[in-house]
């Protein structure tokens, strides 16, 4: 049996990670009761508390579910408490929400978070930004701070959860909206995602950043022609955009259009040599056509591009795996999970490459796999990647085909009707009392995330998340799929 990579991610739009400088934008934001707008405060000293940067990644994407999975780097800033905050970019308010006045009480807890999770103390930086929200129900900076650490952690549920609720508080927080809908994505939630940008975009046109994400959002629920026509909108207000041009890139590839799409990638790399996002769509579109030698080495610009950009690492080591180099693919995703250690769809990546490099003489690296893969399950026991890898692990390599007939069986339940692993998985259960059927690819790695924003597609095996060619999850600025594949 082959071994199937994560899907990769794509990356027009930074889906994966977030850059939150906690005090980088001021200005009008929710109205506190009592008239006028409340005044921003002064931002703290640089030495006291300067940034705090977070990532969010995957769920719908890190090379998980197709092969597209687009990371696209989208900077949020976290709005100081005490009724400050617009959204990036100074965009116009549409709506005013008349909030009460802070709870300075509240606010100090607030900032205690903050810090304490710029020095990586992550569960005491979520005690103190819960007791702020107990404290002040309507502080939504906090509850905007705890979805994103949540996100990060890869507890999707929970993010998804707070940042809704900071949303309906701060509705013209871009930053706010596009978090949200980037933990959408990940949880592989496209429609939802669109439909709630849907929304922000109608109150704020000029919002680029989150009307480039609308387009990914598009593309990746099946809304191509829509898709294609938002990401124009951000070119006829900011021409020569390399994420745009990207996205539309990827759009274009998804329809079948490949010579379009690579002028298109290639006015990207024209506009910004530079830009992360424009080498993640080239190397989607490489890999489209079948060149994975020159996919990996677009990766790796994007890599070098943006050091930060772990999606380039995860759509590389989508690459490796499909080569069968799992000791260099193991490296790409020791490396993610050295930035970022909670990243699922790195730990489904790493499993597969631990898997392929199993041997007589490494018999424990199976059982590594079996731990990383029960891991990112108890984060989320609907992760499809990580349900049909441990499947087939247990059907394949661990000879326990009784334990691994529910595994798919829920795989079966939670994956799209479309996913190609479904027939796998299918024969899997079908021949439950027997060993896996021969031909069965063992390891869900998707291809690279290509999605804008998105992560790789979570299938084991699924094809990156680039439907249109199934390329890396590089979604018109999209990262290869976030599962053991990769992602744009």
């Amino acid at each position: 049996m082959s071994l199937t990579p994560p899907p990769l991610r794509s990356g027009s739009v930074p889906a994966r990670e977030f850059s939150h400088p906690r005090f980088g934008v001021w200005g009008p934001g929710p109205k506190r009761r009592g008239g006028s707008e409340a005044a921003p405060p002064t931002p703290p000293s640089r030495n006291r508390v300067s940034c705090v940067t977070w990532r969010i990644y995957r769920c719908a994407a890190t090379m998980r579910r197709s092969v597209s999975f687009s990371v696209a780097c989208v900077c949020l800033f976290l709005m100081a408490a005490c009724g400050g905050g617009t959204a990036a970019g100074g965009l116009p308010a549409a709506k005013t929400v008349q909030l009460p006045p802070s709870n300075p009480v509240a606010v100090s807890k607030m900032m205690q978070g903050v810090r304490a999770a710029r020095d990586g103390q992550r569960e005491n930086a979520i005690a103190f930004l819960r007791e702020a929200i107990r404290l002040d129900a309507t502080l939504w900076e906090a509850r905007y701070d705890l979805g994103v650490l949540f996100a990060n952690a890869g507890d999707l549920g929970e993010a998804e959860e707070h940042l809704a609720a900071a949303a309906k508080l701060s509705p013209d927080a871009q930053d706010v909206a596009v978090a949200l809908a980037e933990v959408r994505r990940r949880r592989g939630e496209h429609k939802l995602a669109a439909e709630g940008l849907a929304t922000f975009v109608h109150d704020h046109p000029g919002a680029i950043v989150a009307r480039t994400l609308f387009a990914a959002a598009l593309r990746e629920s099946g809304q191509i022609d829509k898709a294609i026509a938002e990401a124009g909108e951000v070119l006829a207000r900011k021409p020569a955009d390399a994420s745009a041009l990207a996205e539309l890139s990827l759009s274009h590839l998804a329809k079948g259009e490949r010579e379009a799409a690579a002028l298109l990638a290639k006015q990207a790399l024209d506009a910004n040599p530079n830009s992360a996002v424009a080498h993640r769509a080239t190397g989607l579109l490489d890999l489209a056509n079948g060149d994975d030698a020159a996919a990996f080495n677009e990766f790796r610009k994007a890599s070098q591009a943006d050091p930060h950009d772990t999606t380039s690492r995860l759509n590389m080591g989508v690459v490796l795996l499909r080569a069968g180099a799992y000791g260099k693919a193991e490296e790409q995703y020791r490396e993610i999970l050295r930035q970022s250690p909670d990243d699922g769809d790195a730990q489904v990546g790493l499993a597969a490459a631990l898997r392929g490099g199993a041997d007589a003489q490494h018999p424990q690296k199976l059982e590594q796999a079996r731990t990383l893969l029960e891991k990112v399950l108890s984060v989320d026991s609907h992760d499809t990647s990580a349900l049909f890898n441990l499947g087939a692990l247990y059907a394949d390599f661990l000879k326990k085909p009784a334990d691994a007939a529910p595994l798919f069986k829920r795989f079966l339940v939670d994956a799209p009707s479309d996913d190609p692993l479904r027939a796998s998985a299918e024969r899997y259960v079908s021949a439950a009392s027997a060993s896996a059927p021969a031909g069965l690819a063992p390891f869900g790695v998707g291809a690279p995330n290509d999605k804008p924003g998105t992560a790789p597609n979570d299938k084991p095996g699924a094809a990156p998340n680039d439907k249109p060619g199934t390329a890396p999850n590089d979604k018109p600025g999209t990262a290869p799929n976030n599962k053991p594949g990769a992602k744009k």
